[in-house]
This record gives structure tokens, sequence and C-alpha cells, in this order.
């Protein structure tokens, strides 16, 4: 006979204590699958099979805490900040997921908990939307929101992941920035506004970015598309300094993964970008700088070793 709670985590993701009490365990049997792993703990009260946890990645065990967090936290409240940009599908980086965010629809105060922060701010029902069966706020909002509880190059990757998606749009984060402009951390929103860009195809491509931002790189050009002389393009790159003739990729494996026919190895997709990129050489001349995940941990270094051929290749 299929496991009743089975039913409930295929809905909710979660089930509950009482929902356990109800379909025949009590507490030493709860106490028991959860030391032997056949559940997990999520939160007080809050439960999810041991092989749902085992196999979620950080983002989805943290919507599995949001999912806790809802259905055993008294009054109304929606997800906010980065909890709600997870489940609108909108990357993140570096962002604590220990906690789960959300904002009181009633009179109940800010604080915090272990493992929620409440937030208490002014919306309307119209802002509340649904993601992942999730009552979220809009995108928009939570860019700007998140923004105000994280660094700066945290809300530059959602920013930046959130235009990329086309889940908004530079107007509408202008337009939401300017209605929160009395909130903490408006002059890092500011920033992000200015800095935000959708070509980014990944938290890898805005990190190094914000890279060469940050440490006085020259601004390169974004997604430059490389065409052979019939006109069509035979490839984009991440980054171009046209003034250096240099080409910049951000090589974070994503790109590979991606690009991977159904039939192919790993090192297939990693053999066919090899040749593109000699065909861009041969097509332009340029010399190519790229960038890997390990970079991004000494920024002041990459910055020296980028601006080092840069400075070497200046026309």
């Amino acid at each position: 006979m299929d496991d009743p709670l089975r039913v409930i985590a295929e809905t909710d993701g979660v089930f509950l204590r009482r929902e356990a009490l109800e379909c025949g365990y009590d507490d030493k049997t709860i106490a028991r699958r959860v030391r032997a792993g056949t559940w997990h703990r999520v939160r007080h009260g809050a439960y999810c099979f041991g092989d749902t946890w085992a196999a979620g990645s950080p983002e989805e065990r943290h919507l599995l805490l949001a999912r806790a967090v809802l259905r055993t936290t008294p009054g109304p409240v929606v997800l906010s900040h980065t909890t709600a940009l997870l489940a609108h599908g909108v990357a993140t980086w570096g962002a604590d997921l220990s906690r789960v965010h959300v904002t009181r629809l009633d009179a109940g105060a800010a604080r915090r908990e272990k493992d929620v922060v409440h937030h208490v701010a002014s919306c309307s029902a119209s802002e509340v939307v649904l993601a992942d069966e999730l009552p979220v706020f809009g995108v928009a909002r939570s860019v700007v929101e998140t923004a105000t509880v994280t660094g700066l190059e945290s809300a530059l990757v959602s920013a930046d992941s959130a235009l990329h998606l086309a889940m908004t749009d530079p107007d509408e984060l202008r337009r939401t920035f300017a209605s929160m402009t009395h909130r903490p951390g408006a002059q890092k929103i500011h920033v992000v506004l200015h800095h935000m860009d959708g070509r980014s195809e990944s938290p890898g491509e805005t990190r190094a970015a914000y890279l060469f931002w940050r440490h006085g790189v020259p601004r390169p050009d974004r997604q430059h598309a490389v065409r052979d002389a019939t006109g069509r393009e035979v490839a984009r790159v991440d980054f171009a300094w046209h003034e250096h003739r240099v080409f910049g990729e951000f090589d974070g494996r994503v790109k590979y993964g991606r690009y991977l026919r159904a039939w192919e190895l790993p090192g297939d997709a990693v053999f066919r970008e090899k040749q593109r990129e000699d065909l861009v050489r041969e097509l332009t001349g340029y010399r190519f700088i790229r960038l890997v995940w390990a970079d991004l941990q000494d920024p002041a270094r990459t910055a020296a070793r980028v601006r080092a051929v840069l400075n070497r290749l200046a026309a």
C-alpha cells in the first residue's frame, strides 16, 4: 500500500508531524525514521523524505524549507527577497540559504528566527503571485529587495539573471526602486541598476564583469557576435576589448553542458569549443583570455593579469 505521506509530499514537498500522527505514526517512530535517514527533519514539526532531501541542490533544499515555513507559520506571509527569486527560477550567488525570507501581510513584527527572517513592508494583493505554486512577490520587487540584504555582487547576479530570463526589464526595476528609495541600502540598489546587464548568460559572467569594474579593467563590449565573410554569425564571445583586439570568455563548464548533444561526451563539446575558438582567431586575429571559477576567488590578481594582457596588446 502506498504511504499516504508520499501523496502529501508529492503535493506540498513536506509533511507535518500532525499529518504523520494522523497516518498512524507516533513520535518514537518519527524520531527513529529521522535517525535512520528515511525521513529528514526540515524544521520543527515539518519533514520530507530522506531521498528527496539527499537528491536536492542547496536551492531545492531552501525551497523545501520555504514550503515548511509556509505550512507552519501562523498568519499570512508571502515569500520574498532571495527566497522569492529562487521560487521564480532566478539565479542567486553567495546568498545565505539557511534562512527563508518572508514578508508578513498582517500586523506581525519583523524578527529573525533560526531559519526564517520575517520582514514587514507595505504591499498590495496584486503584488503577490504564484511561482511553483508558492505565494511570492513578483520578480522586480524581489530583485530590488534582495539587494537590500545581500552584497552588491550577489545583487548584480540576480538582476542580470532576471533580465536575461526576460522576467523583468530595466524600466520595471527602476520603477520598483523609485517606490522603495526609503529602504536601507538604496545607494547599493542604485549601483545595481546602473551596472545590470541582461546579456550575461551565467552568474560567472556577471561576476567577471563585476570584477572588471571594481578593479579598474576597461569596460568590455558584451556578447559580441563574430561573423564570417558572408555575414553569417559563427560565434558569440562573452567580452570584447576591441581597442586591444582581445576577447574574453568565462569558462564555467556550464556552457559545455548546455551545448552537449545527446550522443556526445563532455570531451566532444570541449573539442568543438576549441574549434570555434580557432575559427574566431582566424577571422579576427584577436587573442583570447579565459577566466574560470578559481580566477574569481582572487579578483585583484585576475584583474592585474587581464590588464597586463590588454596593455601589451593595446592598438
